[in-house]
């Protein structure tokens, strides 16, 4: 059976709230285990089990679509290079949070098609909370049972004043050194990566700007939904972000941007990505 953009952006909708729910009854009874991944970087037995959910759910939804997580094995680029079409899923974005008891973590699932996202789900277990999009479609924010379309703030261009995302735990100057110094700024912090950047999708800040080791999965999703309502995701050399190319699924370092056709080299210094 074949489906529409918008059916499969439905249906990923019940996967990732599928997992939410598995995610929130660790998340309740504080009964998980933790460990440490080759990078250093934290995992928990919440993780793997809304791992098994979506991995489950989307192959017997699309059996012929591959399916690349944050948290399965990854194949060498040359036995996925020529995928033309796949879902890349983080079951958890934002494990730290949810390992300190914060409330600010998600699931995502994206379908990437042609090397871009086509179709991205962003959902927040604790608030009930999803962002969704699909191509050509718009962005929509499912909250309380109500779902409403939701579109990322234009900047003035006669006087840009930034309403910065930033993570709790990042220094100020890590962010700051790439805003030019005239330009007024003030921080609005949150927890997963995935989170920050619906932040710009809705309007409530006009700019993430992330510096630091992020996957492919952390991104996937949040594009699509940023791209839908009006914004953009580039790296810092304010070029495009790239899916499946490299044997490396990190990202290099990257911006989210409200306003897609705002001169955004007018506020911020570009610097050199990390690629690897």
């Amino acid at each position: 059976m074949e489906f529409t953009l918008p059916q499969l952006a439905h249906l990923s909708i019940d996967i990732a709230t599928s997992a939410g729910e598995a995610i929130m009854d660790f998340f309740v009874k504080g009964d998980f285990e933790e460990f440490s991944k080759d990078d250093e970087s934290p995992v928990t037995s919440a993780d793997y089990a809304a791992n098994e959910i979506v991995m489950a759910a989307l192959t017997t939804l699309t059996p012929d679509i591959p399916i690349m997580s944050e948290e399965t094995e990854h194949l060498a680029l040359k036995d996925r290079k020529d995928w033309q079409l796949y879902w890349l899923v983080d079951p958890l974005d934002g494990t730290q949070e949810f390992v300190a008891g914060r409330s600010d973590f998600a699931v995502n699932i994206a379908l990437i098609k042609n090397g871009q996202p086509v179709l991205g789900v962003v959902h927040v277990p604790v608030t009930k909370t999803t962002y969704w999009a699909c191509k050509g479609h718009g962005t929509f924010k499912i909250q309380n049972g109500e779902s409403q379309k939701i579109k990322a703030k234009p900047i003035n261009r006669e006087e840009p004043y930034l309403r910065v995302a930033i993570s709790r735990v990042q220094t100020l100057d890590t962010i700051t050194k790439y805003i030019k110094p005239d330009i007024p700024i003030e921080f609005v912090s949150l927890g997963s990566c995935a989170l920050k950047s619906c932040l710009v999708a809705e309007g409530t800040a006009d700019i993430y700007i992330r510096v630091g080791p992020t996957g492919e999965w952390d991104t996937g999703a949040p594009q699509i939904i940023v791209e839908e309502a009006g914004g953009c995701i580039i790296d810092s050399e304010f070029g495009e972000l790239t899916y499946n190319l490299r044997e490396s699924f990190l990202n290099p370092d990257f911006m989210v941007t409200s306003d897609s056709k705002f001169d955004w080299t007018s506020v911020i210094v570009p610097h050199v990505s990390r690629r690897d």
